[in-house]
């Protein structure tokens, strides 16, 4: 399976704790495209997607359409997370160019990456 940065997944994100998003869903393709596509790195970050709005900049909005998305949907960046390449169910779409600069720029603040 082929994928890039900016990728929507499918992906099965149990077994999970507390308050971590669970079971099957759609979540955003973080990771260099460069070093997810060699073989000796199993794992990628993703940004789980849900549809319940969110406000600030951890929760950008995503449009429905080529993202595969069939609705308004906000990224919830604060739960970023390392998965397995094998949790990946298949792919949706692919994210807008606006929408990807938005998701860098809350990771960017959530990371520390600012100063």
């Amino acid at each position: 399976m082929k994928f890039g940065r900016g990728a929507v997944v499918v992906v099965e994100l149990d077994p999970t704790f507390g308050h971590e998003q669970h079971g099957v869903r759609p979540c955003v393709v973080v990771s260099d495209p460069d070093v997810i596509a060699d073989q000796r790195f199993p794992l990628l970050c993703v940004v789980p997607i849900t549809g319940t709005p969110g406000e600030g900049l951890l929760y950008p909005p995503l449009a429905p359409g080529k993202s595969g998305l069939t609705r308004q949907s906000f990224a919830l960046i604060d739960h970023l997370r390392s998965i397995d390449k094998r949790r990946i169910r298949r792919v949706f779409g692919e994210l807008a160019r606006e929408e990807i600069a938005a998701i860098d720029e809350g990771l960017t603040v959530f990371l520390g990456l600012v100063e």
